[in-house]
């Protein structure tokens, strides 16, 4: 047995040395004043947002937005049927299961960068974001879109669009977290549009299978993305003192 288990790990070279990792310089902030104003941009939005919907000046704008990827009398999607799959593969990165996942995933990464204030910051946006999505939710109680037939399941309050306000809360957080590995502004505004640019695409999908008015997920990006900004710029010192705390630095790898 022994020269068995000898013979299964023979190699006809020699180990490939061991080489030592340099992790580059990392632990950079964004400017806070700078998402504090990007914040301030984003709830004026939905504030408007908010004001139309409630006094019905969108609908034209509803109906435009939910007939635009429709066609024939069934009003059924238009396109090759590969297109509807990538929406579909789209708009389930904003669905609970993909995106706590991946949630989850970046609070680990971030602590084996040793990156403890990001993970702290990040872990507090994406619950508060939670948790002021649920109460944005009761603000309208808007019913779901009929004009066209729904291509998915979805159920709850249409206004605003909860995958469009998490979808937006967990990648831009998940953007602005990443940031601090680079002090190149080139960079992390690329990374940061990026978030930006695919949670805008999961927002749109909920359009284009029809469980969502345009007005919905309009109101839901602003908002959640305001989320992101504002909890960056809000929970940095918070999160800064529990990344600094006792118990915070038990959390993560060890330095040897």
């Amino acid at each position: 047995m022994e020269s068995t288990q000898t013979a299964a790990v023979e190699q006809d070279e020699a180990p490939i040395p061991a080489e030592a990792i340099v992790v580059p310089e990392r632990g950079f902030t964004i400017n806070r004043k700078k998402a504090l104003i990007v914040a301030a941009f984003c709830w004026i939005g939905f504030a408007i947002m908010v004001y139309a919907v409630t006094h019905g000046m969108t609908g034209n704008f509803d109906e435009r937005g939910l007939l635009s990827y429709r066609t024939g009398e069934a009003l059924g999607p238009s396109g090759p049927k590969l297109i509807f799959e990538s929406v579909r593969d789209v708009t389930a990165l904003g669905g609970v299961f993909l995106r706590n996942l991946f949630a989850l995933v970046a609070v680990v990464a971030l602590l084996f960068l040793k990156l403890r204030r990001e993970a702290f910051l990040y872990a507090a946006t994406v619950i508060t974001g939670w948790l002021a999505n649920t109460g944005v939710k009761l603000l309208v109680g808007r019913e779901r879109p009929q004009i066209v037939p729904h291509l998915t399941e979805a159920g709850g309050e249409s206004f605003p669009s909860g995958h469009s306000f998490s979808a937006a809360v967990v990648y831009i957080g998940m953007a602005i977290a990443f940031a601090a590995l680079s002090k190149n502004h080139t960079v992390r505004y690329t990374v940061i549009g990026f978030a930006m640019a695919l949670s805008a695409m999961v927002a749109w999908s909920r359009v284009m299978l029809g469980v969502h008015f345009p007005s919905d997920v309009t109101a839901g990006w602003l908002g959640g993305a305001g989320w992101a900004f504002l909890a960056a710029a809000l929970f940095y010192a918070p999160a800064k003192a529990a990344a600094d705390s006792e118990a915070g630095k038990k959390i993560g790898p060890r330095t040897p």
